[in-house]
């Protein structure tokens, strides 16, 4: 396997903590769609997972690398939903699901692995949801108020 220069959690408790982080940084993104005249929504932020997947492992983004773990995750993501109906109804599972499919992609994480995160993940989703919920509500006040500003940006 690659490792990039970051280190990876090593429980399952640590990857539900690191996807907690992850998920905010994504977050992030919401006020931003309003440049490109379509709202981001938390349904959307799946699409980012490939490219905090390499922040967080502190992997060059490259066009190779984000090629390489954005197919993984489109792959995994299509060939999932597919197969079990509503699975990614949620979208903290959508995220959770494809940021662990692009560390699959970029060889950092067996399949047996990702199962045994998302099966944890899955088992504790009032856990997951509330250190999810703690991290982004700092986050959620600011992205309204960027989201104002950057519509006022806009609108000149």
């Amino acid at each position: 396997m690659e490792f990039g220069q970051n280190p990876m959690p090593d429980t399952t408790a640590g990857w539900l903590a690191e996807i907690a982080d992850a998920y905010c940084d994504a977050y992030e993104t919401i006020p931003f769609g309003v440049f490109t005249e379509e709202p981001i929504t938390e349904e959307d932020l799946f699409h980012v997972a490939p490219q905090i997947c390499l922040k967080m492992r502190g992997i060059e983004i490259t066009e190779e690398n984000l090629g390489r773990a954005n197919e993984a995750m489109l792959a995994s993501y299509t060939a999932t939903k597919d197969q079990v109906k509503g699975v990614f109804d949620n979208p903290l599972l959508a995220f959770a699901f494809t940021y662990l499919a692009s560390h699959f992609g970029m060889k950092l994480l067996p399949e047996d692995k990702v199962s045994e995160i998302m099966e944890f993940l899955e088992m504790r989703p009032i856990e997951f949801i509330k250190t999810v919920k703690k991290k982004v509500g700092k986050t959620a006040a600011k992205n309204a108020r960027l989201t104002e500003l950057f519509r006022g940006l806009r609108d000149k």
